[in-house]
């Protein structure tokens, strides 16, 4: 089962529901970070499981970027025309190529007729990878200056295919859990494609409504299950759960704004650090989703 935890907006919990709701969960669970330009679902998790930690590895992620043979290129613009993402462009017979702007799709390489490109790996950035106890931890960093995320993100979701250090597939019981980068962008999209359900978190504010109404949109475009998670409930008003219940939307659960939340984050904890309460809170999430996608399956 793929769980993926996003939002319309930062700030409004993501993390702090999708660590939450790797610690309640029973038997292997896999935790992938993939806000690859800021993470920090690990401060959260690793902290708390310290004395179990057991395995690590990191990998570095390249990506292909064509590069010209000045002596073979003829100047003739196949390329450029070929390139839809704009970044090549020709300047007096003279090909320049934009790697910030390149996807990687290889249309030039094919489109040259003197076969005067070729690609060489760029880095992106790493991903970490960490196995305490039942709890594995796979975490991208995206490479400082580099703007384009989603190939580190399809890295980290490739490596939780497979077993740590080997290409033996994962047990079809593991839980996956996906902490999602916000926005609606091709970042989250690209990290909740293929999960089982999504949990869209947001907060009582102008601001969380009319970001929630955009990831709204967007999962439904996708044709992927979802539910609302309301953190800091009682700091606003009604009009995201009256909005949610005009929209036939479920409201999985809601989250007060207590300061113990904010202590036990400021001593480098998590939600359950902050009492027993949250805990079972998550405990009844968790069993309310896994409900929702086994039935799901079975219609």
């Amino acid at each position: 089962m793929q769980i993926a935890v996003a939002s319309g907006k930062g700030g409004t919990g993501k993390t702090t529901i999708a660590v939450a709701l790797a610690l309640v969960a029973p038997g292997q669970v896999q935790l992938l970070d993939c806000d690859v330009e800021e993470p920090n679902a690990g401060i959260f998790l690793l902290k708390t499981r310290k004395g179990a930690q057991t395995q690590t590895s990191e990998e570095e992620i390249t990506i292909p970027i064509p590069v010209v043979d000045e002596e073979k290129c003829t100047g003739c613009g196949a390329c450029k025309t070929a390139c839809k993402f704009n970044a090549i462009i020709l300047l007096k017979k003279q090909v320049m190529i934009f790697p910030d702007l390149c996807h990687s799709c290889g249309a030039c390489i094919m489109a040259c007729p003197e076969n005067a490109m070729r690609e060489l790996p760029q880095p992106i950035g790493q991903v970490r990878e960490t196995i305490s106890g039942e709890m594995r931890f796979i975490q991208g960093e995206l490479k400082i200056g580099f703007a384009m995320s989603p190939p580190l993100i399809r890295a980290v979701k490739n490596r939780a295919k497979t077993e740590m250090g080997t290409a033996k597939p994962i047990l079809p019981e593991t839980l996956t859990l996906i902490d999602c980068p916000p926005g609606t962008s091709c970042p989250m999209v690209t990290s909740v494609r293929g999960s089982d359900f999504v949990v869209l978190v947001t907060e009582p504010t102008p601001f969380g409504l009319h970001d929630l109404k955009l990831a709204v949109t967007t999962i439904r475009k996708m044709e992927l299950p979802f539910g609302v998670v309301v953190n800091r409930s009682d700091v606003g008003d009604s009009r995201v759960t009256d909005w949610c219940g005009k929209e036939g939307i479920s409201v999985l659960a809601s989250i007060p704004d207590d300061r113990k939340v904010a202590v036990a984050y400021s001593n480098g904890g998590n939600l359950l650090s902050a009492g027993e309460k949250y805990r079972s809170l998550m405990e009844k999430l968790y069993d309310d989703i896994h409900s929702r996608v086994r039935d799901g399956k079975k219609s």
